[in-house]
This record gives structure tokens, sequence and C-alpha cells, in this order.
């Protein structure tokens, strides 16, 4: 005699976790315009009015999946919290080139996105940027990597700006340079470029 199976009843807010975690498993490999209703509701298994009834349009199902993604950016790329600061920026930049090789079409997305017409989903990659940029000035036991000034805000900004050109590029063509010296280069463009700041 076979155990009947017992299927646990979601509730819609676990529901729609479920769909936004699939959405962003989707975008990976798709860019943002591939990423249809149709396209989700078929992986899914349900129906296309069921995503209406969660997200309401198309262009909100994606700004909650492009804010998932934006949050496991964050999340993933966290640096360790016990190690010296250079170590905590190697640390965050490997899992930062991970994260964008393994998301690649779903980050060129949100990078096209950004620099288009929509503002909301310009402000998630805002959020995400300041959120990354904001732990290069994080001071503890350790120490911090730089001295947090407004020049040197506006230099990482910059900086960053400069390291996700590079990783995009090196995905698209790395030009004989290895995940590790790219890394190499990331890590050390940062206090190289701080050290031209005239003091304050």
């Amino acid at each position: 005699m076979t155990t009947p199976i017992t299927r646990t009843r979601l509730t819609p807010e676990q529901r729609r976790s479920q769909l936004l975690d699939l959405g962003v498993r989707l975008l990976a490999t798709r860019s943002l315009d591939e990423l249809s209703i149709d396209l989700l509701a078929e992986e899914a298994g349900i129906s296309r009015g069921l995503l209406y009834h969660y997200f309401g349009n198309k262009h909100a199902f994606h700004e909650a999946v492009v804010r998932r993604a934006a949050d496991d950016l964050i999340e993933q790329t966290a640096p360790p919290s016990d190690d010296e600061p250079m170590v905590r920026l190697v640390s965050s930049l490997a899992a930062y080139v991970d994260y964008v090789v393994a998301n690649h079409e779903g980050y060129l997305s949100l990078v096209k996105a950004a620099a288009g017409g929509n503002e909301t989903l310009r402000e998630i990659y805002e959020e995400a940027r300041s959120a990354l940029n904001g732990r290069i000035f994080r001071e503890d036991a350790q120490g911090e990597i730089i001295p947090d000034t407004p020049v040197t805000r506006l230099v990482v900004r910059g900086w960053s700006a400069m390291i996700e050109e590079l990783v995009l590029s090196w995905i698209a063509d790395p030009g004989g340079l290895s995940r590790e010296q790219l890394l190499e280069i990331l890590a050390a463009s940062l206090p190289a470029i701080v050290e031209t700041v005239p003091e304050q």
C-alpha cells in the first residue's frame, strides 16, 4: 500500500516568492525582454491569469524579478566579516565576477534598463550599486580599505563603473586574461586610483 503524497499549500506570499525565484533563474540566461508572462507561466505550470493576479502586468513582473535579482546580487557578494580589508575586497569581487558570469543575460538587461527610460529599474540598479560601493567604506576592528570622504565616495563610484564594464567586456572576450588575473587587476585598481586622490 502506497502512502499518499501530501502537498503543502503555499500562502500567496510564498507562492509569489517562488515565482520570483523562478523568474530570476530564467533571467540568468535570457534578456529582460525575453522574460515573458507566458514563459514563466509555462515553466511554473500555472495559468497566465494567476501570474497577472500576483504581479498585475508585465512591467510590474519585470520590476519585481529585477529587484529580487538585485537583492540576490547584494547577498551573494557579501564579503566575510572577519578578514582584513583587502581580503574582504577580493572575496567580494570574486563573488561579483562569478555572479555576473552565472547571470550574464539578466545582469546585462539590468545595466541596459538602468541606462534606458525605466525609472524604477534605474532606481533598483542605483540601490544595488550603492549597497556594493558602501562596503568599501565599512570600518570595523579589521580597519577600512580607504577613508570615507566625499571625494573617495566619488572615486569609488567611478571605479565601480569601470569594474562593471571590465567584467562585462571580459565575459564577451577574455582576451587571454584568466579569472585570477582579472581579479588581481580589479582588486589592485582601487588602491591605485585612491592614491591619486589629493589629501583633503
